[in-house]
């Protein structure tokens, strides 16, 4: 297993604990690594979701959780490769949003294979010529896809 950063949708699982192979394999990656490892996009993303539907209290038990989570931040480096990734996407008329190029290029950037539940999503951005590794937590880690 290798150092994986968690999509949105996969940390999301993770802490909902209800998808029984995500968190099989969540533990597994815990055991070996000692942490979870997400974006700063990813709690942005969360946070807004709960802000949008008034869940004030699950931002506050999301932010408690974070203490032992290794969060990855927007870079320079990796705003630019975000910035390149959205314009090539949205060039070739297959635009995935603002967030998703950033993840991708903070996974991209730092050289971590990417955890999420919509690989297809994310494969634009390798159709587009972009080095990003996906493995899907609700299937398998051991699946990489490059």
């Amino acid at each position: 297993m290798e150092r994986t950063v968690l999509d949105t949708d996969i940390f999301s699982e993770v802490l909902k604990k209800k998808h029984p192979q995500v968190i099989s394999i969540a533990h597994q990656y815990y055991k070996l690594f000692g942490k979870y490892t997400i974006s700063t996009i990813t709690i942005l993303e969360m946070v807004k979701g709960f802000h949008k539907v008034n869940r004030e209290e699950e931002i506050q038990r999301l932010l408690t959780k974070l203490g032992g989570a290794e969060i990855l931040t927007l870079t320079t480096e990796s705003a630019t490769l975000g910035g390149r990734i959205y314009a090539d996407l949205e060039r070739k008329g297959e635009p995935i949003g603002r967030a998703d190029p950033m993840i991708a290029a903070i996974a991209i950037q730092q050289g971590l294979i990417l955890a999420t539940g919509n690989i297809r999503h994310y494969q634009s951005i390798q159709h587009v010529g972009y080095t990003l590794k996906l493995t899907n937590w609700k299937i398998s880690a051991d699946i990489i896809i490059a």
